[in-house]
């Protein structure tokens, strides 16, 4: 059996209270590492909320998706309906549309995402469905499919209702099926300001109401929310280099709050946590010693992605080794299982990955073959 052992070690000076829980001020809260889905911090995760404005990211997807599928596209308009137009009145958070203008969809989706508008959730959800009620039904058939089960919508907006429920952990898959399959329209979440030309006055010029995007640390998304009974809310995200991570938390008592802790939920993160990419979906090649093979080497790969997120005072104790039979014997088919990859913490087996080979291996000619054979019964000459 040969085993191959490849070390991770990383030497870092470490503070005393680096790996100190971070103590967030909110009623409940998640951060999640994008790559792994390993979650790294929890604060009662799966504890009943309000979404409040967090809800317009579903509104977004359900709108990406059919963009997407090229069954909408940004410059198809809708008529504003007086329902729609309600919600631009005084009190809410609004685009500021008039009833019977034509709105193209991409400055409604704009209105959503940087203005937080109700009135433009509306507008799209009776544009795209006929009704919002019909609109929530999409909402929640796609939050059924990305795996969010203990989310309810009942509205495109969040605006109250006791219905309207989600929980920090659904919010947090929600964002990262956003970032992950729409990276061209998430880009719409990082916009600063949006100004929409209205009818019957001055252009109204207003700014995201996402507080981390203006100070320059690589946040990028995503929303916030608040309503009186739940407070203020926010689901965010950082990256730095290749790395990513998201967090979610709600019940913050003041906007200040609300932007300093989930800062500090997600530096946090960064500090304490690193998060390798070990194998990448016929990416990432491994190359093993063959016997009596056309080549002395054969490729394989594993068939799915994997990341590993660890504690940084747990790296030194990382492996990940090869195993398999070897060298291994030709003929080999493409597609055949020929190795296990084995990623280790100390003594306990994190991952086990099966790797494939990713091309065929004939075996030499007869003549070869014993040549070959009688070479390394002399001289052990693999």
């Amino acid at each position: 059996m040969n085993k191959i052992l490849i070390f991770i070690f990383l030497y870092v000076n470490l503070s005393l209270n680096l790996f100190a829980n971070p103590n967030i001020q909110a009623r409940t809260g998640i951060l999640m590492d994008y790559h792994s889905d390993e979650v790294l911090y929890e604060l009662d995760p799966d504890s009943q909320i309000y979404p409040a404005s967090m809800t317009k990211i579903m509104t977004a997807i359900v709108a990406f998706d059919l963009l997407k599928k090229n069954k909408l596209s940004l410059d198809d308009k809708f008529t504003i309906s007086e329902n729609a137009w309600r919600l631009s009145q005084a009190g809410y958070s609004s685009m500021f549309i008039m009833i019977n203008d034509q709105v193209s969809v991409e400055n409604l989706l704009k209105g959503i995402i940087i203005a937080s508008g109700n009135d433009a959730c509306i507008a799209l959800a009776e544009g795209i469905a006929g009704s919002e009620s019909n609109f929530a039904d999409m909402m929640n058939e796609k939050a059924g499919e990305i795996g969010m089960t203990s989310t309810n919508f009942t509205n495109s907006s969040g605006i109250n209702d006791p219905d309207n429920v989600s929980t920090v952990r659904d919010i947090a898959i929600m964002s990262k099926h956003l970032i992950k399959n729409y990276p061209i329209y998430y880009e719409l979440f990082a916009e600063k300001t949006f100004t929409w030309d209205r009818t019957g006055g001055e252009p109204i010029k207003q700014g995201n109401r996402n507080p981390l995007l203006y100070k320059n640390v690589g946040v990028d998304g995503v929303k916030t929310g608040y309503l009186a009974v739940e407070k203020y809310s926010l689901a965010s995200t950082m990256k730095k280099k290749d790395r990513r991570v998201i967090a979610v938390a709600s019940g913050f008592n003041t906007k200040n709050l609300r932007s300093s802790e989930s800062l500090k939920l997600l530096n946090w993160g960064f500090r304490n946590t690193n998060t390798f990419e070990i194998s990448k979906k016929n990416e990432t090649i491994f190359e093993l010693d063959t016997w009596l093979g056309t080549s002395n080497k054969i490729k394989a790969t594993t068939k799915e992605d994997f990341y590993l997120t660890i504690n940084k005072k747990n790296i030194s104790h990382l492996t990940v080794s090869l195993d398999y039979e070897g060298p291994i014997l030709a003929p080999v088919t493409k597609g055949t299982q020929i190795a296990t990859m084995t990623v280790k913490n100390k003594d306990e087996i994190i991952k086990s990955l099966p790797l494939y080979a990713i091309e065929d291996l004939k075996k030499v000619n007869f003549f070869k073959s014993l040549i070959t054979s009688l070479n390394y019964l002399i001289w052990g000459d693999v």
